[in-house]
């Protein structure tokens, strides 16, 4: 009976050491596997930024053109269309230029940002720092600051919002008649067509957009002259103070 139990105690103690063992060597290659994932991945970096780089330079904001691409010409006619429908104090002429200037703002834009890929890649290249500027409020920002300066007098550039706060948050330009309620109005997006402007009534977009006002005075107070650079912080869509935006 002894012997029996000395052999019992001696096969367990075996195979406790070769289970020891084994779960140093599993946490081991677990580790190296790991290891070599973030090798990748900074690999992965490394390259994008290789490729990306030179952009960075050239994202600094230019005044946009007023030249509208061939391609768009069509479209840009048509968004002058819905613009005029708006209301019968509409203005022709500004309508026909708001919407050149929305194209072709968005052109340059999109030559400027360099968009690849969805637009939430475009996110990832900006929070690690390989592009400056492709947020959604980036774009809106641009564009507001590039329609603006038509001084317009029978419609109205307001700053829409949806899912502020959360990740899903997206931002537009809203353009009404003047003095029309901001839900009537039309949505100007650059963001979520790479860079291809995006335009639609706003009752009828999939996203739930609302007028942040304090957010298009802060915008148009930082594009005066001699107005304060703001940096934003990173989050996916979402916004954290109400003169800061985060990143998209």
């Amino acid at each position: 009976m002894a012997a029996f139990r000395r052999r019992d105690y001696v096969a367990f103690g075996r195979t406790f050491s070769i289970n020891i063992a084994e779960t140093i060597f599993s946490a081991a290659r677990s580790r190296a596997s790991q290891i070599q994932l973030l090798t990748r991945f900074a690999i992965v970096l490394a390259i994008l930024a290789a490729w990306t780089w030179p952009a960075v330079a050239n994202q600094q904001q230019r005044p946009v053109s007023s030249q509208v691409p061939r391609n768009d010409s069509a479209a840009a006619e048509r968004l002058a269309s819905q613009l005029t429908s708006l209301s019968p104090r509409v203005n022709r002429e500004e309508a026909r230029l708001l919407a050149e200037c929305a194209y072709a703002a968005a052109s340059q834009l999109r030559k400027q940002y360099r968009m690849v890929g969805p637009p939430v890649f475009n996110n990832f290249l900006v929070h690690w720092g390989i592009r400056k500027r492709g947020y959604c409020f980036h774009w809106s920002e641009d564009l507001l600051v590039a329609l603006d300066a038509l001084r317009l007098t029978s419609l109205e550039l307001r700053w829409g919002e949806a899912h502020a706060g959360k990740w899903r948050e997206n931002n537009c330009i809203v353009v009404t008649a003047k003095g029309q309620q901001f839900n009537q109005g039309i949505i100007l997006d650059c963001w979520r067509h790479l860079g291809h402007l995006h335009y639609g009534p706003v009752l009828s977009d999939a996203d739930p957009y609302v007028e942040n006002r304090a957010y298009a005075r802060f915008v148009r107070a930082r594009s005066a002259p001699k107005a304060l650079a703001v940096n934003h912080p990173f989050a996916f869509q979402t916004r954290v103070l109400a003169k800061r935006k985060p990143d998209n």
